[in-house]
């Protein structure tokens, strides 16, 4: 499962990713918001976090303005290797280097149809495993 969250300044490429999901028939669950009415981002992040460490998500996908705010907010709770992407390279890489567990994207920086590419490669990219991004990881935790 992956959950996905997102501020009002993230919300309407969230429905954008929702469809792809669902056409994808991915299992997610939507932990809001619901609109494009002011919310505070870190709300979200924290959301979503605790759905990744609690297991019940393998992932989570973070949207507002840049990806930047969510990812700080997200980037703060132990556990959690959030990356703001806003390519195809750096989504491969923030998997395959970093393990991370949450993709942050920015939806006033990223039209759809990048985004979506971004979350295909974000999702369908495993973890390397190799030694030195291991030792790497533990150091960061």
């Amino acid at each position: 499962m992956i959950a996905i969250a997102s501020d009002h300044g993230g919300f309407a490429l969230k429905q954008e990713i929702i469809t792809y999901l669902t056409d994808k028939k991915l299992e997610f669950k939507d932990l809001g918001c619901y609109d494009e009415a002011s919310v505070d981002y870190p709300e979200y992040a924290r959301l979503v976090a605790q759905s990744v460490l609690s297991n019940e998500a393998k992932c989570g996908i973070l949207i507002c303005g840049t990806g930047i705010g969510i990812s700080i907010a997200a980037n703060k709770i132990k556990g959690i290797r959030c990356a703001v992407c806003t390519d195809c390279f750096t989504a491969r890489a923030t998997r395959e280097h970093n393990d991370s567990n949450i993709l942050a994207l920015g939806g006033r920086v990223v039209g759809g149809g990048l985004a979506l590419q971004i979350v295909e490669e974000f999702l369908n990219t495993p973890f390397s495993n190799d030694q030195r991004h291991i030792n790497r990881i533990a150091k960061i935790e």
